[in-house]
């Protein structure tokens, strides 16, 4: 089985960090991987205040100088999403409005990103109204981890730096040396992601679940197109949410014959009956990131938790730096 990898392993890669003028600030959504980044690039989180009113507007107060200063604020738009959504568009005019020299957010999860085009008529595109908001408030450039559709960058008129967890996930599951492994697409629409996981692990195979969505978070695993027997098989996605496509397909890879049943995904946002779901599923373990804030001792202890916070941190000094951030996912490894 899998083991978690402790945070206390990250380490700072050995170059030299410029951080003049640069800080780091953090909402209230996921403050320990703010931490985690801020430990990393040895800087203390910025000073801030945020109170609720007693009607439950958010109150939110600068508590030092950013006059002129690189900001960077870690806030995932994460459950509750329109509290957290609301608190980062708040804090990003506080900065605004304290003449920071440039604003950076930096977003582990990028809430509403689902809703990216209209499957119906009348349907809203809330992954353009965010991107529009976020603007609007103040934000000059956006550091996303794995959106749901890469494709919402373009709904962006400002620089977008998008980095995917798949490192992460990746040396974690390589360190384990399995072998006769198959990755699985739970969908066609991951096919490229499961074949460039593939790739990266032994040119492993692929398998693809065939499915049918009726409406939202509501599908039905039909079918395999692959060889899965008498395999490991990693199924890999951007996010868990109510894991009910997540364990339909493992039931049906297990009804197909593989030899063991793993998951890996970056976002887990585990709603409703997620966690008993995956209890109760043949999934041997579910690998997630932390980007977006979870309590270990009220989730399935199925799953295992790996920290982006060495990630974020290094592609906020890449972009404080002006240096490359395709350099940095394609050199992970040895950061």
């Amino acid at each position: 089985m899998f083991a978690p990898t402790p945070v206390k392993q990250i380490k700072r890669k050995e170059r030299s960090i410029n951080r003049g003028n640069l800080k780091i600030f953090s909402g209230t959504a996921n403050p320990k991987l703010a931490q985690e980044v801020a430990d990393y690039l040895e800087l203390s989180l910025g000073a801030i205040k945020i109170s609720p009113f007693s009607d439950g507007e958010i109150y939110v107060q600068i508590q030092e100088s950013v006059r002129g200063e690189d900001c960077f604020l870690i806030q995932p738009t994460c459950t509750p999403v329109n509290e957290n959504l609301m608190e980062l568009l708040i804090l990003l005019d506080a900065l605004k409005r304290a003449s920071a020299g440039r604003i950076n957010v930096v977003m582990p999860y990028y809430g509403y990103g689902r809703q990216d085009r209209k499957a119906a008529g009348r349907e809203a595109i809330t992954a353009k109204l965010i991107a529009d908001l976020l603007t609007t408030a103040g934000a000059e450039r956006v550091l996303i981890l794995d959106l749901h559709a890469p494709q919402i960058m373009g709904f962006f008129n400002i620089l977008v730096d998008h980095v995917y967890a798949s490192p992460v996930l990746l040396e974690h599951i390589r360190s384990h040396n399995l072998e006769d492994v198959v990755m699985v697409s739970p969908d066609v629409g991951g096919v490229a992601r499961a074949r460039a996981f593939a790739k990266r692990l032994n040119d492993s195979p692929i398998a693809i679940i065939d499915k049918r969505r009726s409406q939202p978070n509501v599908a039905e695993a039909l079918n395999i197109v692959g060889e899965v027997k008498d395999r490991i098989a990693i199924m890999v996605d951007d996010l868990v949410d109510t894991a009910g496509t997540l364990v339909q397909g493992a039931e049906l890879l297990k009804k197909e014959g593989a030899k063991e049943i793993y998951a890996c995904a970056t976002h887990a946002v585990l709603s409703g009956p997620a966690n008993a779901r995956i209890d109760a599923s043949p999934i041997k373990q579910l690998i997630v990131t932390n980007s977006i804030p979870h309590d270990p001792d009220k989730i399935s202890k199925k799953i295992v938790q790996l920290s982006v916070a060495k990630l974020l941190g290094e592609s906020i000094a890449r972009i404080h730096d002006d240096s490359s951030i395709s350099e940095l996912l394609t050199k992970y490894e040895s950061v």
